[in-house]
């Protein structure tokens, strides 16, 4: 069963942010800006995309959506960090309506639209399991026999970390939180036009039946400097630097490391 993901990288969408901008040359001013760019590709390079090239079950794809003014020089950055993560393309779209854009880029996706695929969302900030395409495998096909004559089922996995990253490494805590953004996957029937980004996260049980698991440490959600939905006042998560154990843990399931974190964030 084919298995899409859905990046959006700096996509200058109408609609889809928190942050409100006057105008739309408001909004690109402000998602290209080097400062906050350049804290986006540590993330990617040191979250976000280790734990993709080290799933266990490598079959998926990775649609990176950028805008088509995306700077020239950023876009080669981005074309290198993922040179070696053959399941990654990206895909260049003028600012247009958040959802529109982004189910037609799903859909358009679907190799065969008649049957049924996976879909995931996935932000350039987080992290997943490395077995997470596996683990959705397979809670479909445990669950089989409740998808019934359902269009679509979401399947959730509720507990990860939160976690800050930078020049001292990761700070994080452990976390229960359901219908978070990573580690949330959909089941859609063929000949079915919906997609994930049909819904907001959160909001996915309202709308279609949804399995919660609660395998430890299946996500990081991280908390920096430009998360869209922390511009505003928000409740404090405090986070404690990991131990040398904790270390070896984000190694093994995220496959991120403390030590390259320090090296990419120390940089000048």
């Amino acid at each position: 069963m084919q298995a899409i993901g859905l990046c959006r990288f700096s996509y200058p969408a109408l609609g889809g942010f928190q942050v409100e901008h006057e105008d739309i040359d408001d909004r690109i001013a402000y998602l290209y800006a080097d400062a906050r760019l350049e804290e986006r590709f540590r993330l990617l390079e040191t979250v976000a995309l280790p734990c993709l090239r080290a799933q266990t079950d490598p079959d998926f794809s990775l649609i990176i959506v950028i805008g088509d003014q995306f700077p020239k020089h950023h876009e080669k950055r981005l074309e290198g960090l993922i040179a070696d993560l053959p399941q990654a393309l990206i895909h260049k779209e003028p600012p247009r309506n958040q959802r529109e854009v982004m189910k037609e880029i799903l859909n358009d996706a679907r190799i065969n639209p008649a049957e049924p695929c996976l879909q995931f969302r996935y932000d350039d900030d987080d992290a997943v399991a490395v077995n997470f395409i596996a683990k959705l495998r397979r809670a479909v096909a445990d669950g089989s026999a409740l998808i019934g004559g359902n269009r679509t089922f979401a399947y959730d996995w509720n507990r990860g970390f939160v976690a800050e990253f930078g020049p001292n490494g990761i700070a994080a805590v452990d976390m229960f939180r359901q219908f978070y953004v990573a580690s949330l996957g959909m089941y859609i029937k063929g000949n079915c036009s919906q997609t994930i980004m049909n819904f907001a996260h959160e909001k996915i049980p309202r709308f279609m039946p949804a399995l919660s698991f609660s395998d430890p440490d299946m996500w990081v959600r991280s908390h920096n400097g430009f998360n869209d939905s922390r511009q505003k006042k928000v409740r404090p998560i405090p986070v404690t630097p990991l131990t040398a154990k904790q270390e070896q843990m984000f190694r093994n399931r995220f496959a991120i490391d403390a030590e390259h974190v320090r090296r990419v964030f120390s940089a000048a």
